[in-house]
């Protein structure tokens, strides 16, 4: 009889505490899957966030690692699930083969993987169509990034897709068509791409069928970058502003120019923390087509990432919330 009481009490008591502790919300979840079409096959990881509800459309980020990476190591590094636990949205990581890659990059330098439909950025683009397919997405909010290998993808997907994605972000990577071939494509990551940004813009603009729309790039780059030489971010602004020249009403007009509307300079608040200016480029009607975070001192890096993770620099602005609140600027 008093080892019941004494239970009961205990049991009452439990209950009351739970009344006053702030449990931590639930973490959100992976989901695993594969995607395959005449191009190939490559698995993904989606992480859905903890609040998600089917019938409640989120955005989506397409992640794109780089090379010797894989979805794992890009969300530890970016620590992108973390923050769509936090902003209610999905996060989407296709992983490369080893066997179309033997380090695991994205082979951003062939032709048939640099237009529409074709490639690699088709098989990119069906995984987004299915995550579609499998949860309530907003359609208008959908964006593309990635560093390294991944960046120069997010160029191409950016570029030929501009009605499926409303904004990029990339990340130590490269301009569309950088590199057509094996040759130009280790000239552009050593020396910066041999071609003209502009034209490169035209380009691009065209590979998503010449239309009447913008595509906004955020850019990010370390001035000691020994993997992709820090010009090549210099070069995707100037492309992208290019292509958003054309994209606002179909003329090379002007009405978007490579000339910064403003550039601040900055120091990560943290210990050590890196400085890093911003140069924001606008068209005619004020609207941020473009927006260039370079790095002083850091390597090829994720910026603002853990310690001690490779390609990772916890000395660097945010990469991952920066590029967050710069998508959530646009929709399509």
């Amino acid at each position: 009889m008093a080892y019941r009481i004494l239970r009961r009490l205990a049991a009452g008591l439990l209950a009351s505490l739970c009344l006053f502790i702030a449990w931590p919300a639930a973490a959100g979840q992976w989901t695993f899957d594969l995607y395959g079409n005449i191009w190939g096959t490559r698995e993904f990881q989606t992480w859905v966030p903890t609040n998600y509800r089917a019938g409640t459309p989120v955005p989506v980020v397409l992640m794109i690692h780089g090379c010797l990476s894989d979805p794992n190591s890009m969300a530890a590094v970016s620590r992108f699930n973390e923050l769509a636990d936090r902003e209610n949205f999905i996060v989407v990581y296709p992983r490369q083969n080893a066997t179309a890659n033997p380090q695991r990059c994205w082979n951003f330098m062939f032709s048939f993987n640099q237009s529409r439909g074709s490639g690699e950025p088709s098989i990119l683009m069906g995984i987004v169509n299915k995550v579609k397919s499998r949860y309530s997405v907003d359609n208008s909010r959908v964006y593309v990034t990635g560093i390294s290998s991944g960046g120069a993808m997010t160029s191409i997907m950016a570029a030929c897709y501009s009605d499926v994605f409303a904004a990029g972000a990339v990340h130590s990577g490269g301009m569309y068509k950088g590199g057509v071939g094996l040759v130009t494509s280790a000239e552009s990551l050593l020396l910066g791409s041999p071609y003209d940004p502009d034209v490169r813009g035209r380009d691009a603009w065209q590979c998503s069928g010449s239309p009447r729309r913008l595509m906004p790039m955020l850019v990010f780059h370390g001035t000691d970058d020994i993997v992709v030489n820090p010009v090549n971010g210099e070069q995707t602004v100037q492309q992208f502003v290019q292509t958003n020249d054309l994209g606002d009403d179909g003329l090379d007009n002007d009405s978007a120019r490579y000339v910064a509307s403003s550039i601040n300079s900055y120091t990560t608040p943290v210990p050590g923390g890196r400085n890093y200016t911003v140069a924001t480029y606008k068209n005619n009607a004020g609207v941020t087509v473009a927006q260039k975070y370079t790095v002083e001192g850091m390597n090829h890096a994720w910026s603002g990432g853990p310690p001690l993770w490779p390609f990772s620099d916890e000395l660097g602005p945010d990469a991952t919330g920066i590029s967050w609140a710069f998508f959530k600027n646009y929709q399509r």
